[in-house]
């Protein structure tokens, strides 16, 4: 038997009594628990004794509101199969964003691993469970609609590598240990861009709060927050919260609300998680209703525990400029610990290519790398229609694929249109969305995405215009900065605290973390194309060299 087994019926335990197929009985199989009332809720699962399994479902007060059942079975199925299928559908479905799923976290999360023949049962057979699944009008959307989404990307329940589950139980260890000691607990976590630390803290805060609800837990009815002072950011993870039963949007918040709920309450958070922490703010910003000096230190005083999510290098205002010593300060101020996460799990290129693209971002133009890289395309352009017309043909082989720039053409929040390069590239800058993110609106491939746009998500292909700030110094044969082009004022606003020598260093290292931050936005590829021509002909000179 070659063919999948898929069998419908009604949740009861008359029904549940007949599972007795060999294929379904006997062997793995996953099965998904369903109703379709006003609020749909869903509980999918992976058992090797499915009458036994079932039977405990129907005795669950907790699966009472589900009445329809679907068993997937096959001859070929093990149980690394049907775990790995289980999670694919968990994902997927969260993503699909039509059930409220009953699953919560396991005790221990499944690591990333491959087994005999993985491809052909998370590629070959889950598509064609899938398909099943949309002809039943169970699902809706296309596998490759959704795994371009946002909200699928940062699912709680996407397998770990090794190092993000090490870091994860270690992380859930520190506030089992220090929940109910006295004080203020801290824990950061390191990484530069496409580390995969929003996924690892999406996972995280999904178990706290599944902890939360687990009376044998340490962590029963504690009150837990999320922030992120990212609004492209918060829309993803409030999604992500419509799809599972102990994640709220109450708990997802920006950072000044939190800390200003926290003090006209007095009340103090169990556990909070912050992710983009370099977003926070460094100084008063009246503008933003933050009447404190510094977001972190605010945040860590109204919590018992606070989980960091940390990269200098994404620092993007003279206002939330944070080093390493900054950092320090502030953290070493209570017991605190800080772990890293050094694995590049956005970008499918080869160390050769992440180091040039680090090498540039550091103003050091190396030569092309000389290793071909079979699964990430970097390319340079040297005509403006030319790099528009290859990010399309690649949006319409793939999707998800995006032209952004560095902030070096005027942009205001008042709803006018403000073009970028109108001599060359002469598109508009992208518009403000709703209930959607901007790179997943389809109308945006016709506009550029700015920094705060795209800051923490992943693109498929990523093309970079290098504005005007960003020139090449033939004689030191380096980058050149000029902070005096750049058009983001906002974030160029001096600080009184600092030097003026220090607030104008500070201009050129934000611009080099723009750089960086939009350079590793891209899964398979990163297109260049430099408006000043100095650099554009000194980095296609470097690509014709490697292909002589």
């Amino acid at each position: 038997m070659n063919e999948l087994v898929f069998e419908k019926r009604d949740f009861t335990p008359d029904q549940v009594h007949t599972v007795k197929t060999l294929h379904l009985n006997n062997y793995p199989i996953v099965y998904i628990l369903y109703n379709e009332n006003k609020r749909p809720s869903a509980y999918i699962g992976q058992t090797v004794q499915a009458a036994r399994r079932l039977k405990n479902h129907i005795e669950d007060k907790r699966r009472k509101s589900l009445n329809r059942t679907i068993l997937i079975g096959h001859e070929k199925f093990n149980q690394s199969a049907t775990y790995n299928i289980e999670s694919n559908l968990i994902n997927y479905i969260i993503a699909d964003n039509h059930y409220q799923l009953q699953n919560v976290s396991q005790t221990r999360s499944r690591v990333m691993h491959n087994y005999y023949e993985k491809a052909f049962y998370n590629e070959e057979l889950f598509q064609v469970i899938w398909e099943k699944l949309r002809e039943e009008r169970i699902v809706s959307d296309t596998l490759e609609n959704l795994r371009n989404k946002d909200i699928y990307k940062l699912s709680p329940y996407k397998e770990l590598s090794p190092q993000q589950l090490d870091i994860k139980y270690e992380i859930l260890d520190f506030c089992f240990e220090h929940i109910q000691k006295e004080g203020n607990h801290v824990i950061a976590i390191e990484g530069d861009a496409g580390t995969g630390k929003s996924v690892l803290l999406s996972s995280l805060f999904n178990t706290i709060q599944d902890l939360a609800k687990d009376d044998s837990s340490p962590l029963h009815c504690t009150d837990n927050y999320l922030l992120v002072n990212h609004g492209e950011m918060l829309k993803t993870y409030k999604s992500i919260a419509n799809s599972l039963p102990n994640l709220k949007k109450k708990s997802l918040m920006k950072p000044t609300p939190f800390i200003n709920e926290k003090s006209k309450t007095g009340a103090t958070a169990d556990i909070v998680l912050i992710d983009e922490a370099h977003l926070l703010l460094t100084k008063e910003d009246s503008y933003n209703n933050f009447r404190y000096q510094n977001q972190l230190d605010e945040i860590i005083k109204r919590s018992k525990i606070t989980i960091v999510i940390f990269d200098p290098k994404q620092v993007l205002k003279i206002k939330s400029y944070w080093n390493d010593r900054l950092l320090e300060e502030i953290i070493n101020q209570y017991n605190a610990k800080t772990v890293k996460l050094t694995d590049q799990m956005r970008m499918n290129a080869n160390p050769e290519t992440i180091q040039w693209i680090d090498r540039f971002v550091a103003k050091e133009i190396l030569p092309f790398p000389s290793k071909e890289d079979s699964s990430f395309e970097l390319k340079i352009f040297e005509e403006a229609g030319t790099f528009k017309a290859a990010i399309e043909n690649k949006n319409d082989e793939v999707g998800l694929s995006r032209i952004v720039s560095t902030f070096d053409y005027l942009h205001k929040k008042d709803k006018k249109t403000y073009i970028v390069d109108e001599e060359g590239i002469n598109m508009p800058w992208n518009s403000t969305q709703d209930n959607v993110t901007w790179a997943e609106n389809p109308d945006s491939i016709k506009e550029v995405g700015s920094i705060y746009t795209v800051q923490g998500f992943d693109l498929n292909y990523v093309g970079v215009i290098l504005g005007p700030s960003v020139s090449y110094d033939e004689q030191k044969d380096k980058l050149f900065i000029d902070p005096s082009k750049y058009k983001d004022t906002g974030a160029f606003i001096s600080r009184t605290d600092l030097s003026t020598e220090k607030n104008q260093a500070i201009k050129e290292e934000i611009i080099l973390n723009s750089i960086n931050v939009l350079m590793k936005r891209g899964i398979h590829g990163l297109y260049i194309y430099a408006t000043d021509p100095k650099l554009r002909q000194k980095l296609l000179e470097l690509q014709r060299r490697k292909k002589s």
